[in-house]
């Protein structure tokens, strides 16, 4: 029997790549994934068979590599960031049956964009992708009111394609019920690849010209303050 490999691949940066991804692409005979990402890895997979798609394509990649695992094969099926998270990890193990996986963690968007921002990512947090493709929007805005409401820093996935324009705008729209028009906000594009843009502003003070779908957004909550051009959310200690 063959195996799949669910390896993140963080930011694409061989640099953030775990030695576990690594292996695992050495190990695996056939490499699967949106060609945006085989791109940010094609120096560690040279040689490798590859099957990529397009951004909408999840389903038919998985496919592909459980039919190439049932076939003997080893393969790798990469995502950003974690895979775990608004990536591959979930669909495979819904579809997948009779084979060996093997799940290897990575970094998420909001890790790497905090990173470059400070440590606004200190205290209790969640992650809500803007995307409507699978979730409702009404879904969406009923997690983003609790999550404003319950004063959680959020950090935002997929705020803006071609298609969804204003979702990012009413987003903000629900959490300003909750927050101050100061609160910190960073805006990170590219979070530590090519092309990187790091923004901290405020609220009420956000470009929306600016973010794309490449954007994560972090938000503070209320104990949230810019320290020195950083970001920083206490935790509660005595300092």
């Amino acid at each position: 029997m063959g195996k799949i490999y669910i390896v993140s691949i963080s930011s694409g940066s061989s640099s953030d790549l775990s030695k576990r991804a690594i292996d695992a692409l050495n190990e695996s005979d056939v490499i699967v994934g949106y060609k945006g990402y085989i791109d940010l890895i094609k120096n560690v997979i040279e040689g490798k068979e590859i099957y990529s798609n397009s951004m909408r394509g999840e389903i038919e990649r998985c496919s592909f590599a459980i039919s190439s695992a049932n076939e003997g094969k080893k393969v790798a099926i990469i995502s950003s960031g974690d895979a775990g998270l608004y990536g591959m990890a979930g669909p495979i193990f819904e579809m997948a049956d009779g084979i060996e996986i093997e799940y290897i963690p990575g970094i998420t968007a909001a890790f790497l964009a905090a990173s470059q921002l400070g440590a606004p990512i200190m205290h209790d947090m969640c992650t809500i992708s803007l995307s409507d493709l699978l979730t409702p929007f009404d879904v969406i805005e009923k997690r983003l009111k609790a999550a404003a409401e319950g004063d959680f820093v959020i950090a935002l996935y997929n705020p803006k394609s071609s298609g969804r324009q204003n979702h990012i705008e009413t987003a903000m729209d629900i959490i300003r019920l909750y927050r101050k028009d100061t609160t910190p906000v960073g805006i990170v594009k590219n979070a530590l690849r090519s092309g990187q843009n790091v923004k901290i502003t405020m609220i009420k003070d956000i470009d929306f010209d600016e973010i794309d779908m490449s954007t994560t957004i972090i938000i503070g909550n209320s104990q949230t303050y810019i320290k020195n051009g950083y970001m920083v959310t206490p935790r509660g200690y005595r300092i």
